[in-house]
């Protein structure tokens, strides 16, 4: 797996994850602004209604991308056989503390069930691992069974419920470097 420091790209066996370009808005648009999708964002990432301020969304993940310590980021999830944006994830301090690091993801929904999201984010855990992270978190509400399934697909162990991050109750689930040793066993 390559080093994302050196490397602004990261291959899958079917996937690509790359840094976002204010070029991907209209991609980006069908993700971000879809209602199925939009719904189950952070407070602070609301749906974005229509091109420009897709536009300025990316445009503030683009500055903000250099300034990130690895593993911190966001990145695009790229389909590699058609070259179609269908997603995008990142990793970054949860609030309000921000001594956790969370691993989220969210994708297009047409592009849901296929195993995509458990394959970018296997990817960026072992990469995240690799930089030395000790563990990382996913949060879903608990009515977002797509999310609970796909972090339990990655291995990711439920830890509880909280209402620590984002001011809403959640689910939590952890991963270690330890969790995919076992694995490989």
């Amino acid at each position: 797996m390559p080093d994302m420091t050196s490397s602004p790209e990261l291959r899958t066996e079917r996937l690509i994850i790359r840094d976002w370009t204010t070029d991907d808005a209209e991609a980006a648009l069908r993700i971000y602004g879809a209602e199925e999708v939009a719904r189950w964002l952070t407070p602070e990432m609301r749906a974005v209604t229509d091109v420009e301020a897709m536009r300025s969304v990316l445009h503030a993940w683009v500055e903000a991308q250099p300034n990130f310590l690895p593993p911190a980021g966001r990145w695009a999830i790229v389909r590699r056989r058609d070259g179609d944006l269908i997603g995008g994830l990142s990793l970054r301090l949860l609030p309000p503390f921000e001594e956790d690091f969370e691993l989220n993801w969210q994708l297009r929904p047409d592009a849901w069930g296929n195993g995509y999201a458990t394959e970018a984010g296997g990817a960026i855990i072992g990469w995240a691992f690799e930089q030395g992270i000790e563990e990382l978190f996913a949060v879903a509400r608990p009515k977002n069974t797509r999310a609970v399934a796909t972090a339990r697909r990655l291995g990711m162990e439920w830890v509880g419920e909280t209402e620590k991050y984002y001011n809403n109750r959640l689910q939590v689930f952890r991963i270690r470097p330890s969790d995919i040793a076992g694995r490989a066993r």
